[in-house]
């Protein structure tokens, strides 16, 4: 096998982990769904179809930017993955946290840590590779308008 190989078979895993945790979580909130949208909404929600599509998206970038990290082989790259790692936690259980448990005011604060995480790991990645940020911006906005969306279920239901 080829450097290159072993590279792209690094990229793969590193972008699997985060689609599979999606999916696991999207998995257990299915059932959930249906109620969900006929709950009273914000103004600029998206319709269903957005999400799964946006999120699919976003885990790949989380994916490359796990790995950017992982190749750099550094202190501050093992410290990076750790919180890569914390927030796909906090990722994972925010949905069954909003949909399942209909906690939504509990998921909106879950997802104010969540973005502060992400905003930290952006910040610090910048010490480890300039680029990844780039890479990261798009889940940061995305998780700020997942926010707002969450705020406004909270305040309308």
């Amino acid at each position: 096998m080829k450097i290159d190989d072993k590279r792209v078979i690094k990229l793969v895993i590193a972008i699997i982990i985060p689609l599979a945790i999606g999916g696991i979580s999207a998995l257990l909130t299915m059932n959930s769904m249906k109620e969900f949208e006929m709950l009273n909404q914000p103004p600029l929600s998206p319709p269903s179809i957005v999400f799964p599509i946006v999120w699919t998206i976003l885990y790949i970038l989380m994916g490359i930017a796990s790995y950017m990290i992982y190749k750099e082989h550094t202190d501050e790259s093992e410290k990076l993955l750790i919180l890569y790692g914390i927030q796909l936690v906090f990722n994972f259980l925010w949905s069954p946290i909003f949909f399942n448990f209909k906690a939504y005011w509990f998921a909106f604060f879950w997802l104010l840590i969540m973005c502060g995480i992400i905003l930290v790991w952006i910040i610090k990645s910048e010490k480890v590779n300039k680029n990844i940020k780039w890479v990261l911006i798009p889940y940061l906005l995305w998780c700020l308008f997942a926010l707002y969306l969450n705020l406004g279920v909270a305040i309308l239901n």
